[in-house]
């Protein structure tokens, strides 16, 4: 929970965004300014402050900027973002392809004069991260941006992290990392839970994490967050490889997979006809490594996570509900998934929980093994979440607490001794149990959506949820159908000859 003092600089800094939206300056746009600018006045802190070296030449570095001016300024600036994004390393990651979009020198002026106001060096490194997740939260929630797509909640990637229990000395990858949620979190959880010696500390900030993501200005955001949190300081290194992840395997391997990917389901690229026409086309990725080739976007996000672990590898996937019961390639890859790895729990998570309206998702935890005849995967246990329970952004978020009955179940010290709560006579209405191998294989399609609670919904006697909760839940059901109607109409046009 952030301190007052760091409420109030989140609140002063973003305050001044909406003065700069009134010219026509975005969120994102915002954001990544004051990214750049940030990253400028501590560089030019630590030299000053502290004695370091500066990473930043000093005819572009922070008080290059603190003199200017008018268009002076303005032009500097631009050269200085131009020159910075052609460097390699930490610093060519942060200002790829940065662009100034402030054109009024007089606000860009003030925004620095905002910044210089601050000791930034000086803030703690929980005070300085928490700001800057506070900014990518507000960001979160402009709906209009669609920046919520990259804002896993906070408290279910807590709740992840938690039972995954990651360990000093492991390699953790996001291949969807967006702003950096479960890098952070599995970071702060081995930071806090161990005494760390000074070898595995470096390790831990320089090594241990790294991520991919395919948005420039996304990724921009997350190398930020993490260098604010104290993460990724080797300036030769950046622990975020600005790239499509599902391309091609990247040649190493993790012990941990954390990733929340992209809710599109089609793999798709954009092009222009002839005559002037916008088109996508569905793009079916083809890898030797996978075990089936499909344009599902979601299906090969869990064969790419599949490859990229170690033997015993272990990884926590959230993925739409269309990924446990969709028949074609998707009953292959659970089939394969089931026979070659630990396919162990499932975790149906509530609607509302999301930035991305109408999604249905879960989590899939399952650990990599070595080739064999038999199925790794023995029995598959699974929480819902989701029946009975209602959730809105804003009127009634999802809490750590409402994720706290499923740590304790999941029982993270020994997960081979679970006990069940759901029993067909005493407790019918119980959210946890077991699925044999034999169960889930002789299931119509392999299909792994499976329920059993009695919705409470359906019942004659039910009352009406909250109206709030009712408007969130018709107004996810709308999006839910309008994301079919894209998919089914980027399909026809993909079919069509351009």
């Amino acid at each position: 929970m952030t301190t007052p003092s760091t409420s109030t600089i989140v609140q002063r800094v973003w305050n001044y965004c909406n003065v700069l939206r009134d010219d026509g300056v975005s969120y994102g746009d915002y954001l990544e300014q004051l990214t750049y600018l940030l990253f400028l006045k501590m560089d030019y802190e630590r030299s000053q402050l502290l004695g370091e070296t500066g990473a930043i030449p000093p005819e572009y570095n922070w008080a290059s900027l603190r003199t200017l001016e008018g268009p002076e300024l303005e032009g500097h600036y631009r050269n200085t973002l131009t020159e910075l994004g052609h460097r390699r390393g930490l610093i060519g990651c942060i200002f790829r392809k940065a662009q100034n979009k402030i054109q009024d020198p007089a606000k860009l002026r003030r925004l620095i004069d905002l910044i210089d106001g601050e000791t930034w060096t000086g803030l703690g490194v929980d005070v300085k991260g928490a700001i800057y997740e506070g900014l990518l939260e507000k960001h979160a929630q402009d709906v209009k941006s669609g920046a919520g797509q990259y804002f896993t909640p906070r408290p279910l990637i807590k709740a992840i992290v938690e039972v995954m229990r990651p360990k000093p000395g492991i390699t953790i990858v996001d291949p969807a990392a967006g702003t950096g949620g479960f890098l952070l979190a599995a970071y702060n959880h081995i930071l806090t839970r161990y005494e760390l010696d000074r070898e595995q500390k470096r390790f831990l900030e320089n090594e241990a994490l790294h991520g991919w993501e395919i948005v420039n200005e996304t990724a921009r955001l997350c190398i930020m967050n993490l260098y604010l949190h104290g993460i990724g300081h080797d300036l030769d290194r950046c622990p975020i490889h600005v790239a499509d992840s599902l391309a091609k395997h990247p040649g190493q391997y993790f012990e941990m997979v954390l990733t929340n990917p992209p809710f599109g389901k089609k793999s798709s690229v954009t092009y222009v006809t002839d005559e002037g026409e916008i088109r996508r086309e569905s793009q079916t990725i083809v890898r030797d490594d996978f075990w089936v080739s499909t344009s599902n976007k979601q299906l090969n996000f869990v064969q790419h996570v599949f490859t990229l672990l170690k033997q015993h590898g272990r990884a926590a996937v959230v993925v739409p509900d269309n990924v446990l019961f969709e028949g074609g390639a998707g009953e292959v890859v659970r089939r394969r998934l089931l026979q070659q790895a630990d396919v162990h729990t499932l975790l149906r998570l509530p609607t509302g929980i999301f930035y991305a309206q109408g999604v249905k998702a879960n989590v899939l935890f399952f650990d990599r093994k070595p080739a064999r005849k038999e199925p790794w995967t023995r029995e598959l246990w699974v929480y819902d979440l989701r029946t009975n329970k209602h959730f809105t952004l804003k009127q009634s978020p999802l809490t750590f607490d409402d994720l706290s009955e499923f740590i304790e179940l999941y029982n993270p010290e020994n997960r081979h001794a679970r006990k069940p709560t759901w029993d067909p006579e005493e407790n019918p209405q119980g959210r946890w149990r077991a699925f044999t191998y034999d169960e889930l294989i002789g299931r119509d399609k392999v299909n792994l959506d499976i329920f059993w609670l009695r919705d409470e919904s359906l019942e004659e006697t039910a009352s009406l949820p909250d109206p709030d909760v009712l408007a969130q839940e018709i107004v996810e059901d709308l999006e839910a159908v309008l994301e079919q109607i894209r998919a089914v109409a980027n399909g026809i046009g993909s079919d069509q000859e351009p």
